[in-house]
């Protein structure tokens, strides 16, 4: 592996972004590429002249949750009245189903946010009973439509937006820049980029084109925003401002949390409040949910610790009644911690229910198709999928999944991108700290560069965190001192022994002093 210089890096990082079209909000694709957009538009419109009864459905996850809170926000705003469904998780499952439908009295228009797309039955439900359905969805649709009045769904055919995955939040913020042109009314879409950049991270889309743009504005607007969800978690955090890695590890596991412990309303209503007083009382109910996620999470990776067989191409785990909750959570520590697709499910009777991850270029939903034949239904995108199938088959689909595993080509395994070289610490400075910066966000699409250190002598070493699984080293190379970090360490240098390290440098921000870090991933001994 090469050595890499400042300049080299530059370059990398920046080709990554060449081929991109719509670099800046100004330059973003218009409502009008998307399918039935404005059939659906005019169709809400009609609905709010003549005071009709509509209903928002969402789902459960921080992009369902933020979809609800746009769609329903910009109602408050222009004073109509509507009401919202979230399923419950546990109890009502996923998407618009039938028990949805019965709840939701005299209502004559639903909306689906986030969801909709395989909703076949319900669909046809809303047709016998008048009811107008518009799904707006980002999902992969199945072969067969839902009925629906109109859908609006990026991936479907006669579809002309542009070839980049947006999340559901994105479709339903579409949605209302096509209701502010039907209804000539001047409207600030930009009030809603703070909500986007965080369904965007969360959702896991490719951090390029229009998402890039979307998120690096996005967290600004979060950083000024009066939202009382934001200024709660400021205030709760003692933070002044959010970086952008606070969206993926800090803001949406906590709004993800009471979906997948409780229910989703509460993160729903955090959001969505104006009363400060309410959003700490939300917010201290979501952090409550946070810690028994952790809790659980962490039971339920180290029981899926005791099934894996290393030699297989695939991890596929299950458990007797295993939170549901969590199950995505865990499949994808595991596709991070053995770098192969991973597959995590909750056996109830006879009933199956599963989260999937993927690695490197692997698309997870390609793969769960190829086990169509046991399967009751699936849904998702290329890096995170969920699916259900009856217990009789639970051996089949394993077997076939392992075995379609074993044809995919070794480095499609791998992300590539990631690991650009051999680093000098003499590069690791501030000027390094802007160069990395000027590249955020970084995700899907947009990887966090990774780095080679060599031949590094520990100086110092400490334990820290309440269960003491995480190491902070000094490191000492060349007369030149590098602070570095590794969380749930697997291995531990002695005082004076010369290691190698693979990671990423981040910035320490510490009562106003500014100094980079470096991020230990790998930690290879050498000698002591």
């Amino acid at each position: 592996m090469h050595t890499i210089t400042k300049k080299e890096l530059k370059q990398i990082l920046a080709s990554r972004f060449e081929n991109d079209l719509h670099k800046k909000l100004c330059e973003l694709p218009l409502p009008s590429c998307l399918k039935d957009i404005y059939k659906a538009a005019n169709r809400i419109k009609e609905a709010i002249e003549r005071n009709e009864k509509v209903a928002i459905v969402g789902d459960y996850d921080v992009d369902g949750i933020i979809s609800c809170v746009i769609l329903s926000e910009f109602f408050d705003d222009i004073g109509f009245d509507y009401s919202v469904k979230i399923p419950n998780r546990f109890k009502d499952g996923y998407g618009l189903n039938e028990e949805i439908i019965n709840e939701l009295e005299n209502i004559k228009v639903i909306i689906t946010v986030d969801n909709g797309i395989a909703a076949l039955e319900a669909a046809k439900l809303c047709k016998e009973r008048g009811i107008d359905l518009i799904i707006t969805d980002h999902h992969t649709p199945l072969q067969t439509l839902p009925q629906a009045y109109a859908i609006i769904n990026p991936k479907q055919k006669e579809c002309n937006f542009p070839n980049i995955e947006i999340c559901g939040a994105q479709v339903a913020w579409y949605l209302i820049a096509a209701l502010k042109e039907v209804c000539r009314l001047k409207y600030d879409m930009c009030k809603f980029l703070e909500l986007l950049a965080i369904a965007i991270v969360a959702d896991m889309m490719e951090l390029r084109d229009l998402n890039r743009a979307c998120v690096r504005r996005g967290i600004e607007c979060i950083n000024k925003s009066k939202r009382a969800a934001f200024r709660a978690m400021k205030h709760y955090y003692q933070k002044d401002k959010f970086a952008i890695d606070n969206i993926g590890f800090l803001i949406a596991p906590l709004i993800n949390s009471a979906g997948r412990m409780d229910d989703a309303s509460v993160s729903y209503k955090f959001l969505h409040t104006k009363d400060f007083n309410k959003a700490m009382d939300y917010l201290e109910q979501i952090i409550s949910f946070n810690e028994s996620r952790k809790d659980e999470e962490k039971q339920l990776f180290e029981e899926s610790l005791k099934q894996i067989d290393e030699k297989q191409s695939c991890i596929i785990v299950g458990g007797e009644e295993w939170h549901e909750g969590v199950l995505g959570i865990v499949a994808s520590r595991l596709a991070k911690h053995f770098k192969k697709p991973s597959f995590v499910f909750s056996i109830n009777a006879n009933k199956l229910k599963g989260s999937a991850r993927s690695v490197g270029k692997i698309d997870i939903l390609s793969l769960i198709s190829k086990a169509n034949p046991y399967l009751k239904n699936y849904g998702g995108h290329k890096g995170a999928a969920g699916l259900s199938l009856e217990l009789k088959d639970y051996e089949n689909f394993k077997n076939l999944i392992q075995k379609e595993s074993t044809l995919i080509n070794k480095e499609e395994f791998l992300d590539t991108e990631e690991t650009l070289g051999v680093l000098e610490p003499s590069e690791i400075d501030f000027e390094m700290l802007e160069i990395l910066e000027s590249f955020e966000p970084f995700g899907y699409k947009n990887p966090r560069p990774y780095f080679v250190l060599k031949n590094l002598k520990v100086k110092n070493k400490k334990l820290l965190g309440k269960e003491k699984k995480h190491l902070k080293l000094i490191l000492v190379k060349d007369n030149k001192t590098i602070e570095a970090l590794f969380f749930n360490f697997d291995k531990e240098p002695n005082l004076e022994e010369t290691i190698d390290v693979v990671g990423s440098i981040s910035k320490n921000e510490f009562r106003g002093l500014v100094t980079p870090q470096f991020i230990i991933q790998e930690l290879s001994l050498l000698s002591s």
